[in-house]
């Protein structure tokens, strides 16, 4: 009859506690005193305590409480009047005594897992006096262990890794299940382990938990992960054993066994002839089952006839092979390329070399397409030169360009303006000859870069370019000047022969060899007694002075004309004036005040007048502003009382009469004078006569024929006017009707009119009345003179 879990555990406790009663496990502890006690004369003698062995089975499932054991002591009479107590780990709590008997039992359901021991103390008292008659004791119970506790993989689930193509027995991963039981008490912690899922690829060891693999030649391009279910069984893998179980997933890793190959033989790719350099091709690639480092591999050209005209490299991302132009390719000289291609692993294994060759072989052909291509220009940089003398037309040299196509179509030529903005050359549209254009000037520009721009006269849309570099050649067009803006003081203690000043010249051409100055005085300086001029022969000159005691009063600046020639040819030379001004120096030389005024001032005026002068003219200052700040306060309106009617301040005045509108005030037709002087117009290139205009008169006729008359008058005058615009345009007036009756008051028309004035005494009035008497007089000879 097989049992079950837990019968099997009832079975254990039945058996422990026959032994517990037969007495087989009793044991006897005595405790002994150095002395004998001594009560009452006589001498008592020693006295031990005695109980069973104390084991007590885990998870007791009864309803009573546990017998554990019992204690006695000799002096225990069994009258009753000893009491035994209980202290320690569990008592009263787990652990009960009965005081009058000694049995203990446990009252609760005890775990050896989470407490292997109790350690407890018992004590023997006399009822009567409470007193100790024998001296505590300690003692342990132990739990004793049953099979209540599966084992388990603290670690799981596994995962682990094993190269493919293993040899049979190759380690993968070690499993570990621990069992919570007592591995020192019976086998409820022996475990033993088991596959239940992965066979027959992976196998066991029982004791260890060593998984290993238990078929050759697993592929992983086939299967590369299987999943293992371990068991982990105690009572050494027997019936009534509690089991545990875990996953372990096992990864087959790549090794290189699987050489690359191209899926093609062949292949055929369309290139034009205009791909730039380093342009991609083509990209190929060799199928490699293998993955990572294994599947590395490197592509080479072996053969062909592309070799220097396309090279192949890898793409480390994605293995492929990127063909790419090494030189530019050309339809006219050559239509297509064949290449041979290899492409092999970079890590090879030597264990799978029978699996080989790890490299693979395969053709490329490409083939060249024509396009219209732009026009080539036989260098790629012009270099030339051209004097700075040059005339304009003058020829700089040729540029040369054609067209690479089997058309040769004809090539036209021009110039970039935007690299000749001030349009310096020309070019021949079809010779491509380069003239001047302009006046050069090397000090402006020295080099002139250009871009010459030929076009194919079929396709004018194919543009190739040209780099020209004109270099201009100097010659000695600059007259030398002086260096810098000098500013040259002598003092007025200075001796014969002392340095004042050491110059130098610039000159913007570039000689060939170098500049060289001679410097010298002018003729009319030559002989002056005050400066002379030592030329240093290093294009540096020192003027020195010729004789002492310069004043200041007496003259303040010198002007000192310096002659400098140049070592062109041919020469060229220039007159530059050094300008000397005479200072008061220090003792060390150090020019102090050159100010003319600053040395005759003090001579007149101490420092007492000029504080003097000063105060007066502050005085005046504050005078004035007393005055302006008085007006300003006259000024100002005065304030009207707050109580006082502003309204008794406002002026009245008559009213003169209506405006236009008031026809009522005034007689309408006496305002009316039709008499009115038109000045003709005349041409401006044309000196007009003098003449005297007549005022035409009109008759007394409606207002709207008079506006009609004037418009119509002054639409002749535009049409005839030269100066006006050749076009139509608004003409606009302010004629408001005919003139006054009275005709008008100004002097300007009395030289028109037929007043008996006589203006003929302003002549007698003097000169400045002339042009009056010139204007205003009866005289035919004074008329416009």
């Amino acid at each position: 009859m097989k049992l079950g879990k837990v019968e099997f555990c009832h079975f254990l406790q039945i058996i422990a506690l026959f032994l517990c009663l037969s007495g087989m496990n009793q044991a006897e502890l005595s405790k002994s005193r150095s002395k004998p006690y001594f009560q009452s004369g006589r001498t008592r003698t020693k006295r031990s305590w005695v109980w069973n062995q104390f084991f007590v089975l885990e998870e007791y499932m009864g309803t009573d409480p546990l017998y554990v054991g019992k204690l006695h002591s000799d002096v225990d009479k069994g009258d009753g009047s000893i009491k035994y107590i209980l202290s320690g780990e569990g008592a009263s709590s787990i652990f009960i005594i009965d005081e009058n008997t000694g049995d203990i039992h446990a009252t609760k359901r005890l775990d050896r897992e989470e407490q292997a021991y109790y350690t407890l103390r018992a004590q023997a008292l006399d009822r009567l006096t409470n007193k100790p008659v024998e001296p505590e004791s300690e003692f342990v119970i132990k739990i004793q262990d049953i099979n209540d506790n599966e084992p388990k993989f603290l670690d799981g689930p596994y995962t682990a890794g094993v190269p493919e193509m293993s040899p049979v027995g190759t380690s993968v991963v070690q499993v570990t299940a621990t069992d919570a039981d007592d591995p020192t008490y019976g086998n409820s912690a022996r475990v033993v382990y088991s596959i239940l899922q992965g066979q027959p690829y992976f196998s066991v060891e029982p004791k260890t938990g060593i998984i290993k693999t238990a078929l050759p030649n697993m592929d992983r391009e086939a299967k590369d992960q299987y999943l293992l279910v371990i068991q982990a069984k105690d009572m050494v893998g027997q019936n009534g054993g509690l089991s545990g179980t875990t996953s372990v997933t096992v990864t087959l890793t790549d090794v290189n066994d699987n050489p690359p190959r191209f899926p093609r033989r062949s292949y055929q790719y369309n290139v034009p002839e205009s791909l730039p350099v380093a342009s991609v091709v083509a990209r190929i690639k060799a199928a490699d089952a293998d993955v990572g480092p294994n599947a590395e591999m490197e592509y080479k050209i072996v053969d062909g006839d592309g070799l220097g005209v396309f090279k192949i490299s890898v793409d480390k991302d994605t293995q492929e092979g990127i063909i790419t132009i090494q030189k530019e390719l050309d339809f006219e000289a050559k239509t297509s390329y064949t290449l041979r291609i290899e492409a092999a692993n970079m890590h090879v294994d030597p264990r799978f070399l029978s699996l080989g060759p790890f490299s693979d072989m395969t053709t490329v052909k490409i083939i060249v397409e024509d396009v219209d291509e732009p026009p080539v220009f036989t260098s790629r940089l012009y270099s030339m030169v051209v004097s700075e003398a040059a005339k304009v037309g003058t020829i700089i040299g040729t540029v040369a360009a054609h067209d690479p196509d089997a058309s040769n179509s004809p090539v036209r030529y021009s110039i970039d303006r935007n690299t000749d903005l001030e349009r310096y050359f020309n070019i021949d549209a079809n010779s491509g000859v380069i003239t001047t254009a302009k006046s050069l000037d090397r000090e402006t520009n020295a080099v002139h870069n250009i871009t010459v721009l030929a076009m194919e006269s079929q396709n004018p849309a194919q543009i190739g370019r040209g780099y020209v570099a004109i270099t201009i050649l100097d010659i000695n067009d600059n007259a030398p000047e002086f260096a810098t803006e000098y500013e040259t003081t002598v003092c007025e203690n200075a001796q014969p022969g002392q340095v004042i000043q050491k110059i130098s010249a610039i000159d913007k051409d570039d000689p060939p060899n170098g500049h060289q100055f001679y410097f010298s005085l002018t003729a009319e300086a030559a002989n002056n007694h005050n400066f002379t001029l030592q030329d240093n022969k290093d294009n540096t000159a020192t003027v020195l002075t010729r004789r002492n005691g310069f004043r200041r009063q007496e003259q303040s600046v010198f002007y000192l004309p310096i002659f400098i020639v140049d070592s062109g040819s041919p020469s060229l030379s220039s007159t530059n004036t050094l300008t000397i001004r005479v200072c008061d120096c220090d003792a060390d030389g150090i020019a102090q005040t050159c100010n003319a005024e600053a040395y005759i001032l003090p001579a007149g005026l101490s420092t007492g007048a000029l504080i003097a002068i000063l105060a007066c003219v502050l005085t005046l200052l504050v005078l004035v502003l007393l005055i302006v700040t008085m007006r300003r306060r006259k000024k100002e309106p005065l304030i009207f009382d707050e109580e006082r009617d502003i309204r008794e301040n406002i002026v009245r005045y008559d009213d003169e009469g209506g405006g236009e509108e008031d026809t009522e005030a005034f007689d309408m037709a006496a305002l009316r004078n039709l008499n009115i002087i038109r000045d003709t117009k005349t041409r401006r290139d044309v000196t007009p006569e003098i003449q005297f205009l007549s005022r035409p008169t009109f008759k007394s006729i409606p207002d709207n024929v008079i506006f009609r008359e004037f418009i119509w008058e002054r639409l002749k005058e535009a049409d005839v006017d030269p100066c006006a615009p050749p076009y139509d345009s608004l003409q606009t007036y302010a004629f408001e009707g005919n003139g006054s009756v009275a005709e008008s008051l100004s002097s300007l028309d009395s030289i028109s009119s037929n007043s008996d004035q006589n203006y003929d005494y302003l002549s007698d009035w003097g000169p400045r009345f002339k042009r009056l008497a010139d204007m205003y007089g009866t005289g035919p000879d004074c008329l416009y003179s």
